[in-house]
């Protein structure tokens, strides 16, 4: 008689790090001072700073991360000023 074979474990899942939701402010230079939200009942992000009381918001999708909203706060401002030194010249 031969043995029972036994059965092999599944892998263990692994474990995905969280992104962050605080960074710096675009504007006052803060670390850590912009939080940015998620509401996904009204697909809307929103991005305050709690020193200068800068904020950002925008539309999101069922994808969207913190990081997002934030990155797409940077080329706004990026664009915005892209735009001004090109009305100066």
């Amino acid at each position: 008689m031969g043995k029972r074979k036994s059965s092999a474990k599944p892998a263990p899942k692994k474990r995905m790090d969280k992104l962050d939701t605080v960074f710096s402010c675009p504007f006052c230079g803060h670390g850590s001072s912009v939080e940015c939200r998620l509401d996904m009942k009204n697909l809307i992000g929103e991005g305050n700073c709690r020193i200068c009381q800068e904020h950002f918001s925008t539309t999101v999708n069922a994808l969207s991360e913190a990081i997002d909203i934030y990155s797409e706060w940077i080329d706004e401002c990026e664009r915005v000023n892209h735009l001004e030194d090109e009305g100066d010249a």
